[in-house]
């Protein structure tokens, strides 16, 4: 019988689950879906499908479980619970070592990791996060895309270089809104609308969660928004590079 790790992180938003065998660590099975506000019935599902297609049970497998649902689910499957930012940070060192810089975006938060050298050698540590406040999170692209009734495939192939650009606040979701709001009624393109709230976003966070810091090459984007939407990534790259040039960092080979 087999051996099974499995990991589970359940967000504000969306589910994400791996299975791999503990022999090898090589991911079996993967699923990403939104939960519609339906984290422990998503779970559920998530693990039955496991043990339909892989023979995971409770007898077999070890579960451990990271995001802002995994703690209250965590002792109902006899999880391992992993704080959020350490779940990333293990992650990171693993599978992205020379990263020294992280920016994750998640369905309701935000985060950055600094991996900066000791004078002696080895590397701290610092994470900064923004889970109070809807400003700079994807909870603003669901809202503002629902609102320019832009369907979820054409969000994802939505950019950022070469549209025109727009004033739209970045630290508040009632505020991009409100700007969101006149600007259509000026009649702006949805794309660039999009763009502009691509670039309140990027601004926001990084003037509030780099805290004085420089994002230090290389530069890991994780979380959804990063993942699947073009513009989002383009819009770190521009400004990220913007703030390289500015401060005549020297970058790595290639």
């Amino acid at each position: 019988m087999s051996s099974w790790i499995v990991g589970l992180d359940v967000g504000s938003t969306t589910v994400k689950a791996v299975a791999a065998p503990r022999e090898s660590g090589e991911v079996a099975w993967q699923k990403y879906t939104r939960h519609e506000t339906r984290q422990g019935e998503t779970v559920r599902q998530f693990l039955g499908q496991m043990e339909r297609e892989l023979g995971v049970s409770a007898g077999n497998a070890q579960v451990m479980i990271t995001g802002s649902g995994g703690g209250a689910l965590a002792p109902l499957l006899g999880a391992r619970y992993v704080q959020e930012v350490n779940a990333v940070s293990l992650a990171v060192e693993k599978y992205a070592p020379d990263a020294r810089s992280v920016v994750e975006l998640g369905g309701q938060d935000a985060k950055m990791l600094f991996f900066e050298p000791r004078p002696g050698g080895g590397l701290k540590k610092t994470a900064t996060m923004n889970d109070q406040c809807a400003g700079g999170t994807g909870a603003i692209l669901d809202k503002l895309s629902a609102k320019l009734q832009l369907p979820a495939g054409e969000l994802c192939r939505q950019h950022y270089d070469g549209l025109a650009l727009h004033p739209v606040a970045g630290k508040c979701g009632v505020f991009a809104e409100s700007d969101i709001n006149g600007l259509q009624k000026q009649g702006v393109p949805a794309g660039e609308l999009m763009a502009s709230l691509f670039e309140a976003i990027v601004l926001q966070n990084m003037s509030v969660l780099t805290r004085g810091r420089l994002l230090q090459p290389c530069v890991l984007l994780l979380g959804g928004p990063n993942t699947l939407i073009p513009g989002m990534r383009e819009a770190w790259r521009a400004h990220i590079l913007r703030q390289w040039r500015e401060r005549d960092v020297v970058l790595p080979a290639g």
